[in-house]
């Protein structure tokens, strides 16, 4: 597990995380939805900001795969996020950038406008503690249904290492 004041150096109240992938509409977007809905469950919902994007355009516009959003809806998410490619702007307003694999991670370190940007991208893996053995977020697009649940399993744990990892604002 990454130590908070690598995460968060500046004690930001508000934590901005952008969950991303290849295109945007399997694996970021379900980060996305399982994060929202982690976040709500822990009454934190003021505490972050949380998006997702892709490498690619490819699926600009697009709602998530419809067997992502089909696996997701049995375990109660609701995946509603647009595609939309990642912007540089991105590097300036997100505090962690999270690839779910090693060519997102090599993507986005080619995207980032500045080393200190790039310090802002981590593996989504980083933060799984049942699955720590996990070194990326496979991509399910191609799979069957396993690999939608397993990338659905990854996500869960590694998001709640996350939620773990960020410090709650004190009143």
């Amino acid at each position: 597990m990454i130590p908070t004041e690598h995460l968060f150096p500046y004690g930001a109240r508000v934590k901005k995380i952008l969950f991303v992938c290849l295109g945007n509409i399997c694996r970021s977007s379900s980060a996305e939805g399982v994060m929202r809905q982690l976040v709500g469950r822990a009454g934190r919902e003021e505490e972050f900001v949380i998006d997702s994007a892709g490498i690619l355009s490819y699926h600009q516009g697009e709602l998530p795969d419809p067997r992502m959003r089909e696996h997701a809806s049995r375990r109660g998410y609701d995946l509603t996020h647009r595609s939309r490619p990642v912007r540089t702007d991105d590097f300036y307003q997100f505090d962690l950038i999270i690839g779910m694999d090693d060519r997102n991670i090599d993507d986005l370190r080619s995207l980032a406008p500045s080393p200190a940007e790039r310090k802002k991208i981590h593996r989504m893996t980083e933060f799984c503690t049942r699955f720590a053995q996990a070194s990326h977020v496979p991509d399910p697009y191609y799979g069957g249904a396993e690999g939608f649940e397993y990338v659905l399993d990854i996500l869960e744990d590694a998001c709640a290492g996350l939620l773990d990892a960020c410090p709650a604002v004190a009143e």
